[in-house]
């Protein structure tokens, strides 16, 4: 497709892709600042982040439906690395080492990464990014104050980890706040319900922009009635408001890049590097499904793409930015037509922060927090975890593991803890299957399944040197794919020995695939080739009957 040609579709695209893009500048705004919120990071980088991610992200990527911003599930990783490196300055260094790094996953042609990690893990860690949304949002719900942040960029010493902080929080109990974000809270529950077998126009209004507008309702309510003391400027959104062009360039940060050389600004940047990579796979195979024309988007462009964002934010004083599935899924069923509507999301955001800030500091961040409790509980709700129940142990323990390892350590180990359990259960349901052997009486059947390692050396020998003497053996290897070297030897020492205890062997071996059997073994038996045939239908007819010892 010529450039002219993409030109006059975005033209052609035009009364599609606006409208699209006011539904998802109206879902992003509040995202952005709850995530930053949650970020423990000033709110102003949430929009920056937003900005980044719909315009240059939106630029360079070759998504049509993509809408990329700050996502919920880096916030974690954000809050705890700008609690650590002390400075939002220093990390901001992080942010565009991890866009460089993502750069470079894309040339290396790392797109494929995604494909390569267990469902059950990735459904873990997107649980435990809920359960720990939950937990950090609740003292913003209750009002707790110890949870506040000192100013933007300089976290409150008093707060602990989530979990002590979440049950501190109900003996700080603010009135105003509990009761928006409790209302917001419930309004949330109770419209989604709705609306959800619901067509047509109603689906075009973004839940989070009502309930930032009940939120600021309710507050302005309480101020006129006097019902219970409204919230302070410390429970509102705090955007800095420019009194001219030039100071409205100055709130934007740079890096301080005196930190590059620190250990930890490494460690932190790889760390998001790959967890953003990761999410944004994950979130653009997730989009290309819902995608009315079913066009694939280049994983590889979208890292580099991803990398360009990442490193543009850093720059300009913003958080990271992946590309998140709950604002495409807004530009999806808005209508949109080509990747215009989220570049035009982004100079919406970039136009509202710029000439209407005063309007966003109205906003209570017990509305937010809501909005961002509801989003946790969509990640980790209690069916998800029945569903990964009733698959079987296999499944559940990797999806449990990864939360408790999560929740308990960082997403980064986290995920590499169920990674490695889920492998470890993957090795195991291959093991118990490879080989399969059963007996009746003096009759053993040898069933080699699928891939024969040499991890199944050990049992196929036992099982072997258990058979009793004037006993029949069958082995059958035919419907094995590959059966380790190892095997084949500890196989074929057996049968030359076979006759030291008046044991009859007889090997199966498939024509199309070559194990590594001898020529020598197979041509010994090849020799009595109807009474292979008669054995091998009475051990069949023992399996199906049921009579017979594992």
């Amino acid at each position: 497709m010529t450039k002219q040609t993409k030109t006059k579709d975005y033209f052609s695209a035009l009364s599609s892709d606006l409208p699209a893009s006011i539904v998802v500048f109206l879902v992003a705004l509040p995202l952005c600042l709850g995530v930053a919120l949650a970020s423990n990071a000033p709110l102003f980088s949430g929009i920056i982040a937003g900005v980044c991610g719909g315009v240059v992200v939106g630029i360079f990527s070759k998504s049509h439906l993509s809408v990329s911003g700050p996502a919920a599930g880096l916030t974690a990783i954000v809050a705890s690395a700008i609690t650590s490196l002390a400075s939002f300055e220093a990390f901001l260094v992080v942010v565009v080492l991890s866009g460089m790094i993502q750069i470079l996953l894309g040339f290396f042609k790392a797109g494929i990464i995604g494909d390569y990690v267990p469902n059950s893990v990735i459904k873990g860690m997107l649980a435990a990014i809920g359960l720990i949304l939950i937990l950090n949002q609740f003292p913003h719900l209750l009002g707790d104050s110890a949870s506040l942040e000192i100013d933007e960029n300089t976290p409150n010493p008093d707060k602990g980890n989530i979990f002590v902080n979440f049950f501190k929080a109900f003996g700080n109990i603010n009135a105003a706040a509990v009761i928006i974000g409790g209302i917001c809270l419930a309004f949330y529950f109770l419209w989604e319900g709705w609306v959800a077998d619901k067509k047509g126009f109603i689906k075009l209004f973004p839940t989070p922009l009502i309930i930032v507008f009940i939120g600021v309702g309710l507050n302005a309510l309480f101020g006129t009635l006097q019902i219970v003391t409204p919230l302070s400027d410390d429970h509102l959104v705090r955007i800095p408001v420019a009194s001219s062009s030039s100071e409205f360039w100055s709130f934007f940060t740079t890096p301080d890049w005196s930190f590059i050389t620190h250990k930890d600004v490494w460690v932190l940047a790889v760390t998001i590097a790959l967890v953003a990579s990761l999410e944004s796979l994950l979130s653009i195979e997730a989009v290309d499904d819902l995608d009315p024309y079913q066009r694939v988007t280049p994983t590889n462009r979208e890292l580099k793409a991803q990398g360009i964002g990442n490193v543009v934010s850093g720059l300009l004083g913003g958080i990271p930015v992946t590309s998140v599935i709950v604002r495409s899924s807004a530009n999806v069923l808005a209508g949109a037509k080509t990747k215009m509507s989220t570049i035009y999301h982004g100079i919406f955001l970039l136009l509202s922060v710029a000439f209407i800030p005063t309007i966003l500091n109205l906003i209570p961040k017990a509305a937010l927090a809501a909005i961002l409790i509801y989003t946790g509980y969509k990640l980790a709700k209690p069916s998800l975890f029945k569903a990964f129940y009733k698959k079987g142990m296999d499944v559940f323990l990797p999806f449990v593991i990864t939360i408790v390892a999560i929740l308990v350590t960082d997403l980064l180990k986290g995920v590499i803890i169920g990674i490695i359990v889920g492998l470890f259960f993957a090795f195991r349901s291959n093991f118990r299957k490879a080989v399969f052997v059963v007996n009746d009486d003096k009759r053993y059947l040898f069933r080699l399944r699928k891939d024969v390692s040499f991890l199944n050396k050990a049992i196929i020998k036992h099982k072997l040197e258990e058979v009793p003497e004037n006993a029949i053996v069958i082995i059958d290897a035919r419907r094995a794919d590959y059966i380790d070297r190892d095997v084949v030897e500890t196989i074929e020492d057996f049968i030359l020995h076979a006759h030291l205890k008046n044991i009859k062997v007889e090997l199966h071996t498939s024509a199309f695939v070559d194990h590594g059997f001898s020529y020598k073994i197979l041509a010994n038996n090849n020799e009595d080739g109807h009474l292979r045939r008669n054995y091998e239908e009475v051990i069949e007819a023992v399996i199906q009957s049921g009579n017979y010892k594992r």
